[in-house]
């Protein structure tokens, strides 16, 4: 996947220029600079990763493509507590495929989400994983998880080949603040 890949599978989840996102897990940052790029000057972005290595590439990127979006770089693990401002969007590319138990991480990042905050998930099309994507999870269990977890309006954005796992697919998922009680998240294991 190329640039424009990763631009296509988030665009139609990004509703408009500006605001105040945040990559977690953004790796070596090919989603970061798609979310630079969608989200123009003047837009925020926090990328959070464990790797200090990846994120200063990143920060080389971003800074020549797209200087006029302030980026923030958080050389940390996203399942702890992090100090971010409240957000519009969060991004999860790639990532989630890694974390066994996925409520925690998700009662955590509606907690950064503003009221009507968007979640974008980037996947893996299945629901068995391998050694290296040990828990990834179809746009049909992704229904299920974020309905469970405070998440309502959830759709179906893009889908891409993928040569490693069949197929990717990138969702949309709404923070339902109005309904859902904080303290009250169900896990559950794939």
């Amino acid at each position: 996947m190329d640039h424009a890949d990763h631009i296509a599978l988030i665009r139609d989840g990004i509703a408009k220029t500006g605001g105040v996102w945040a990559d977690f897990g953004s790796g070596s940052g090919a989603f970061t600079l798609a979310l630079a790029d969608l989200l123009g000057p003047g837009a925020q972005v926090y990328s959070v990763d464990k790797n200090v290595t990846v994120l200063n590439q990143q920060a080389r990127a971003i800074r020549s493509r797209f200087p006029a979006v302030e980026m923030h770089y958080f050389n940390a693990d996203y399942t702890g507590r992090l100090g971010l401002p409240p957000l519009d969007g969060a991004l999860m590319a790639n990532t989630l495929h890694f974390q066994h138990h996925l409520a925690p991480v998700l009662r955590l990042i509606r907690t950064y989400l503003k009221p009507a905050g968007r979640l974008i998930v980037v996947e893996y099309n299945l629901d068995r994983g391998n050694t290296w994507v040990p828990y990834p999870f179809s746009y049909d269990t992704w229904q299920t998880i974020a309905r469970s977890n405070g998440f309502t309006n959830t759709r179906l954005l893009a889908r891409r080949p993928s040569r490693f796992m069949g197929e990717i697919y990138s969702a949309l998922s709404m923070l339902d603040s109005s309904t859902f009680a904080p303290d009250h998240f169900v896990s559950i294991v794939v």
